[in-house]
């Protein structure tokens, strides 16, 4: 198993965040935090880098708080991200697997709720695309 999940989108990448936003909402999940990573790093006086890249930071409340009260340590993961941008001829949409970073921690019970959130993110991505 790969350590992300990306997927290719033939929306523009504005179309794309608009219909991952949509499709959070209807999974209970929300954008915490939009980074324009690309407009961040020309505030900040880089201007070579131009494709456009975003990181969504996106969380569900209620799985956040049960993982977080079976161990602590999922917080070093949270919360997930999942990433849209542009390379040569298509825009993308990945994210890094819950399954992937969780599996650090050995632990069965966390292990059941990192696949069912991936299996939501995956979807929200497949239905936004």
């Amino acid at each position: 198993m790969e350590f992300h999940y990306t997927v290719t989108s033939n929306k523009s990448v504005e179309a794309v965040i608009e219909a991952l936003d949509a499709q959070l909402k209807a999974e209970h999940f929300g954008i915490l935090w939009h980074l324009d990573l690309t407009q961040k790093l020309r505030d900040k006086g880089i201007e070579d880098y131009t494709r456009p890249f975003h990181i969504l930071e996106v969380c569900n409340p209620h799985e956040a708080a049960k993982v977080l009260g079976h161990n602590e340590l999922v917080g070093y993961f949270l919360p997930c991200k999942i990433v849209v941008y542009a390379d040569q001829s298509h825009v993308r949409i990945g994210l890094p697997r819950p399954t992937a970073l969780l599996g650090f921690l050995n632990n069965s019970e966390l292990n059941e709720t990192a696949e069912a959130i991936e299996q939501t993110l995956i979807r929200v991505m497949e239905q936004a695309k």
